[in-house]
Formats: C-alpha cells, sequence, structure tokens
C-alpha cells in the first residue's frame, strides 16, 4: 500500500474589485488616470484585466500605486494562503491523489 505525502502549495487571493466597490469606484476606468498620476500607464483593456482577474505578475510600481490609490497596505490587496496537496507514493512513482477518469465511446448516429 502507497503512503501519502502532504505538501503546501501557496495560493492568493486577490481583492482589488472589493476593495475599490467598498471606495465607491465601480468603474475599471476610474483607476486609469488614478494610476497615470502616479506614472503608471496601462491601458483601459490592461486595467481591466488588472481589476477582473488575480495578476500573475505585477510589478512593485503598481502595486505601490494601488495601495497608494485605495489607502490600505498590500495584505489587503492580496491574500495568501497554504492549500494542501495530497500526494499518494507509488511504487515507482508519485501520483497527486485524483478522481478516476471515466471513459465513454463515442458512436456514429448509422451504428458504423
Amino acid at each position: 500500500m502507497g503512503r501519502v505525502t502532504v505538501t503546501k502549495k501557496m495560493e492568493c487571493d486577490w481583492h482589488l474589485r472589493r476593495l475599490m466597490a467598498e471606495r465607491g469606484m465601480f468603474q475599471t476606468s476610474d483607476l486609469v488616470s488614478l494610476l497615470a498620476e502616479r506614472g503608471i500607464n496601462l491601458s483601459r483593456e490592461q486595467v481591466f484585466r488588472l481589476v477582473t482577474q488575480s495578476p500573475q505578475r505585477l510589478s512593485m510600481d503598481t502595486l505601490a500605486a494601488l495601495t497608494d490609490i485605495l489607502g490600505c497596505g498590500v495584505q489587503d490587496l492580496i491574500e495568501v494562503r497554504a492549500a494542501e496537496e495530497h500526494l499518494r507514493k507509488t511504487g515507482t512513482a508519485t501520483a497527486a491523489a485524483k478522481p478516476a477518469v471515466r471513459r465513454t465511446t463515442i458512436r456514429r448516429p448509422d451504428g458504423l
């Protein structure tokens, strides 16, 4: 029987949209000029993505500008937490504990 190893994977929650709403900012375009005032020139599309999606990369300048605009700390914008990942060790390899794959057969309507 294999043994189970628990590893930690770090996950982040991005709270920019909530913080903006708490300060009465409901349009992503509100942020474009405020960022520009602080030397961060992003297109409307880039700001929209910044607000609606968790960024994978974020410059320190942009992060500093956002904390200044919103009057908050980095920990208010980004919530970091550890998520446990259970790994099952088999005889030769380590496999992540995942649900079994259900296989199906697709047949043509004419029975061929």
